[in-house]
């Protein structure tokens, strides 16, 4: 990853339609807890491995504005269950030529027993590891 100083990371796109299998009596509330929980995800990316590097997160789950970035982090596959288990696999897309330079392969991520906002924290704090892993930041895994 030598070379990719600006990050684009992009949506964990969990679909809302599901919102009141999962106990939430509106689709705003679910969409909120989403929300939050990749603001959130960024944030804790951005602060772990921002020695040298601009990180600049999606804004929304349509956006794939990665004019002026090395890097795309891409998640695809993203599934949430009613058992509040994550399932995605996440691509790190070179931009300046178009191909995949790594990837964490599909992976259930799972909390345990937790209420949604709290294994969705849980778990993209397990994809984040993982994420500071693979571009080799300073304070991987603590």
């Amino acid at each position: 990853m030598a070379g990719m100083n600006r990050v684009f990371v992009g949506w964990v796109d969990v679909n809302p339609e599901p919102y009141y299998n999962m106990g939430y009596n509106t689709k705003e509330e679910y969409e909120d807890v989403i929300l939050h929980e990749n603001l959130k995800f960024q944030e804790t990316l951005k602060r772990k491995c921002a020695s040298g590097r601009t990180i600049v997160g999606a804004k929304h789950s349509l956006d794939e504005n990665t004019a002026g970035n090395d890097l795309f982090i891409k998640f695809f596959g993203v599934f949430y269950s009613k058992k509040y288990v994550l399932d995605l696999s996440v691509h790190l897309i070179d931009l300046n030529t178009s191909t995949e330079v790594a990837a964490i392969p599909m992976k259930d991520y799972s909390a345990g027993l937790c209420t949604l906002e709290s294994c969705l924290e849980k778990e993209l704090d397990q994809v984040n590891r993982a994420l500071q892993k693979e571009l080799q930041c300073e304070q991987a895994g603590k």
